[in-house]
């Protein structure tokens, strides 16, 4: 009983913190009105087939400082004429195999894209992360536990160049003050095109 208790308070201390940093993120989604771009086709530039080169920390926050390498492939296509897009993620390596979707979502009221990962592993998705673009760089936020503890999840997207692009994933357990990066993905385009328009 107690701990459930403390978990549960130590949720609602990480949802808060979450909440402060989220407001300090999106501050300048809320202003400029008419001027405000539409963020419905922030992902545009990634739709078709990328070479990914990805690392994973082993064992994250367990002062562990082990990654493990893979390669594979990254399919993004359009679904819901643009208000969405799913990623295929396909990479092997020493580590084994990773296969996950991950299905991102434009809701136009709120400017922002919620991301839903799942891996095939276990068929379950991920507590989604929520956030938007700002000058080519996507930062988004949520909440999750890892091994029972209630953790705050960072996922930021950057657009290198028309060709490449990286992604990182961290972790934090002390209200977004300090961040573990779990993981790394780099990312080059092997066909730009909508795989399924061809």
């Amino acid at each position: 009983m107690q701990n459930t208790l403390r978990f549960r308070f130590r949720s609602v201390l990480l949802m808060l913190a979450w909440l402060t940093m989220y407001a300090l993120v999106m501050p300048a989604q809320a202003g400029s009105g008419a001027a405000q771009s539409d963020g419905q086709h922030d992902f545009d530039w990634e739709i078709g087939t990328w070479k990914t080169e990805l690392r994973r920390l082993a064992k994250p926050l367990s002062g562990s400082s082990e990654w493990v390498e893979y390669s594979g492939t990254s399919v993004i296509r359009k679904v819901l004429d643009g208000q969405a897009n799913l990623v295929e993620l396909r990479v092997e390596g020493p580590g084994g195999r990773i296969e996950g979707v991950s299905l991102r979502l434009y809701n136009p009221q709120a400017r922002q894209w919620s991301l839903n990962y799942a891996s095939v592993r276990n068929g379950a998705m991920t507590q989604p992360v929520y956030g938007s673009f700002r000058e080519g760089r996507g930062e988004f936020f949520g909440q999750d536990s890892l091994d029972g503890r209630a953790i705050l999840v960072r996922f930021v997207v950057s657009k290198v160049s028309n060709d490449s692009a990286r992604f990182e994933q961290a972790y934090s357990v002390d209200g977004g003050r300090t961040w573990e990066t779990n993981w790394v993905a780099v990312d080059a385009r092997i066909k730009s095109s909508d795989p399924d328009s061809q």
